[in-house]
């Protein structure tokens, strides 16, 4: 097993680990915009670059493999310097107003400033700038956000594998792009939302969390999907004194999803708030529905099913599991269907 110095700290590694990866596993500080764990290297913002024992030259931890016997230095006024140079342009460059800004507290540039010292950006914001692409019904653009890292193009491209997002033209006229330049709502897209999740900065945000709450007034709750049978991992961002979720976010590193969602799953949470969900049980008397209590309605149930099994047998019942339930569940209900009411009846609406 190698193992490398660290700012004068030995560390073991593994084969093939990055220089970024041994520094984040032992709690060290890299800035990195355009690396992310799940779309992997990409080496193109450079705000990664160290110091190694015998380089010429700053490389780029993200994209560098370890070996055993190297010295690495991330704080030297060289290094330091060099992650100044490379942020203050990326904010002089672009639209990053933090105090009005729906990241604020959340965004990765934000965060490399902060760790710099970085007050204000030496250069003045040039004006004009690209229009705000509102064309989606649930993500919202801002190309004047955008620091071209690409992890909204890799995501889309190898993650969710739709192809949607890319780098068109170059130099200062580069940006990225919709199918063939078109507006987002007007694309293929499908909603999944994984460049929202992607994004370090605000250049895309969803259009239903804005000004909804700021990051450290929201409880981030642990959670599964409700959807499906999956069991997709998310985060709910939840308003505690409106008690009401505004936001959904995947967990990341967790099976079986690793941060990414449906559609459904990361927009479609607006039911738990509902004025229409049911929030006691009914039972339909006299052609109505009226409220009644759980033992009143169990009980109801339990009476109207022995009823027609006596006077039908046992197949005139049938059950549906749903595939939003997990496989304990499932398993219940058909144990229920089989050995309580006597019927083989029992199916899943995933399998129609």
């Amino acid at each position: 097993m190698p193992v490398i110095t660290l700012n004068g700290m030995p560390l073991e590694a593994r084969e093939g680990q990055t220089i970024l990866e041994v520094a984040r596993a032992a709690g060290v500080y890299i800035p990195s915009l355009c690396y992310h764990p799940r779309v992997g290297q990409s080496g193109v913002c450079r705000v990664c670059a160290v110091e190694v024992e015998g380089a010429r030259g700053l490389i780029m931890a993200c994209i560098t493999q370890i070996w055993n016997g190297m010295v690495v230095r991330t704080d030297t006024e060289q290094v330091l310097g060099a992650r100044r140079m490379i942020v203050d342009s990326l904010l002089s460059d672009g639209e990053h107003d933090c105090i009005s800004c729906e990241m604020c507290g959340a965004c990765e540039l934000q965060d490399a400033a902060y760790r710099l010292g970085i007050e204000k950006p030496s250069a003045p914001r040039a004006a004009g700038g690209a229009p705000l692409d509102l064309s989606h019904p649930l993500i919202l653009r801002n190309p004047n956000r955008c620091i071209h890292c690409y992890r909204c193009i890799k995501g889309c491209n190898e993650l969710v594998v739709n192809e949607v997002l890319d780098m068109a033209y170059r130099s200062q006229e580069s940006r990225v792009v919709a199918d063939q330049e078109m507006p987002l709502g007007r694309s293929s897209c499908v909603g999944c939302g994984e460049c929202v999740q992607l994004c370090p900065t605000g250049a895309l945000l969803e259009k239903k969390a804005l000004g909804q709450g700021r990051p450290w007034n929201l409880e981030r709750v642990r959670s599964t999907c409700p959807y499906c049978g999956v069991g997709c991992q998310l985060y709910l961002h939840v308003d505690r004194a409106r008690n009401q979720v505004v936001k959904v976010t995947g967990v990341e590193g967790a099976p079986p999803n690793d941060g990414m969602l449906c559609v459904k799953g990361r927009f479609a949470y607006d039911f738990p708030a509902s004025p229409r969900r049911l929030t006691e049980p009914l039972i339909r008397k006299d052609g109505a529905h009226v409220p009644a209590s759980w033992e009143e309605a169990l009980d109801h149930i339990a009476s109207r099913l022995r009823k027609i099994r006596d006077a039908h047998g046992p197949d005139a019942i049938s059950g549906i599991s749903s595939s939003r339930d997990n496989n304990e569940n499932s398993y219940a209900a058909q144990k229920f269907l089989r050995a309580v009411i006597g019927s083989n009846n029992i199916d899943n609406c995933a399998r129609t």
